[in-house]
């Protein structure tokens, strides 16, 4: 017979932790679909009802308006982005994630690359089938110095 280990932490705390590692996976899937160009998975690991906040643009409402302004975008770019987890955050069925990103926005066609960085702030609904979304996200990238 082979033994077991139970994990000691309170079946709460193990929870949590497995939340922010999904909340993780989900940012980092949304990373590489966007390089990909894989517009599907990322309308995937959002809202029907999301909300895009961005400094300077009235707020983005809705899945079918991010879905038209990425495949606009994706028709005459290739986007990268990276990001930095500063912090996760899981309370019940909601959270928030705060990154730091860096965006590089490649012409197709050729030219220089516009690049933005800064923090975002996502919060996150988890579903019925323990999946997250992102339900609203505060963008405040600016031009690189």
């Amino acid at each position: 017979m082979r033994a077991t280990t139970r994990d000691p932490r309170p079946w709460k705390e193990r929870q949590v932790n497995r939340d922010q590692q999904a909340i993780r996976e989900v940012l980092a899937l949304w990373h590489r679909a966007t390089a990909a160009g894989d517009v599907n998975t990322v309308l995937k690991l959002m809202a029907e009802d999301v909300v895009f906040l961005v400094a300077g643009h009235p707020p983005m409402r809705g899945r079918a308006a991010f879905e038209q302004g990425l495949r606009a975008l994706l028709a005459q770019h290739q986007i990268e982005s990276t990001g930095e987890i500063q912090e996760v955050e899981v309370s019940g069925d909601l959270a928030y994630a705060w990154s730091m990103l860096t965006v590089r926005i490649v012409p197709l066609a050729g030219g220089n690359a516009t690049i933005r960085t800064g923090n975002a702030l996502s919060i996150l609904r988890k579903q019925g089938d323990g999946s997250w979304v992102v339900v609203r996200d505060a963008n405040l990238l600016s031009a690189a110095q």
